[in-house]
């Protein structure tokens, strides 16, 4: 049977600054790195078969990526666009706080996140929830390996988890907070306690 691993990217320097990047192409930062090598760690130490590693091509998921290739002794991550992470439109840049949480019609809170559903220019999450969507019968057509893992970024992630578990985009939003560096498994018939692998013991958003 086929396994998914799907993994968020460590921290980036936007993360860290407490600003929305979307498309925004920055590196991990210090603490990001430190994530990515022992989330590489992690991946080897719990030897879960990997064979091929996929990213976004945004820095941030491909320097997370790279550090599991190299570490497995894998060809590079390949690049997929369509991992990249949810554009944020006019958001793009600007600082976390900026969102109006007055409007709570336009925002889904899960934990200390909070979720902007509209703003100009961005994708929502029935978009995003397409894209994924796409990105799964991709897989299904040009992925010829049993284990693999995906490497991209928060909204997109929780959009891929809820195509592949036959979620609503509300329901993939709110069941889990998708961490730095984290890793989820997507696996046929696999309950939901048993699908987060690895979480980084220092958690960011």
């Amino acid at each position: 049977m086929k396994k998914i691993y799907l993994a968020r990217h460590g921290q980036d320097e936007d993360n860290a600054a407490g600003i929305f990047n979307g498309h925004r192409d920055r590196k991990l930062s210090k603490l990001g790195k430190e994530q990515a090598l022992n989330f590489a760690k992690k991946i080897k130490e719990a030897k879960l078969g990997i064979e091929k590693v996929y990213s976004s091509p945004l820095r941030r998921a491909y320097e997370t990526a790279l550090a599991a290739t190299k570490i497995l002794n894998l060809n590079d991550p390949e690049k997929i666009n369509l991992l990249i992470e949810r554009d944020f439109g006019v958001l793009t840049g600007q600082p976390i706080t900026s969102i109006d949480t007055a409007k709570k019609d336009n925002i889904i809170q899960v934990g200390p996140i909070a979720y902007f559903l509209e703003v100009q220019g961005a994708e929502t999450f029935p978009q995003l929830m397409e894209r994924a969507n796409k990105l799964l019968s991709w897989l299904d057509k040009n992925n010829k390996y049993q284990n693999i893992l995906l490497v991209c970024h928060g909204d997109i992630g929780k959009m891929i988890y809820g195509a592949f578990y036959n979620l609503s985009w509300q329901e993939a939003l709110t069941e889990f907070n998708f961490s730095n560096s984290e890793i989820i498994l997507l696996e046929k018939g696999l309950e939901v306690e048993k699908r987060i692998v690895y979480q980084a013991e220092k958690i960011t958003i």
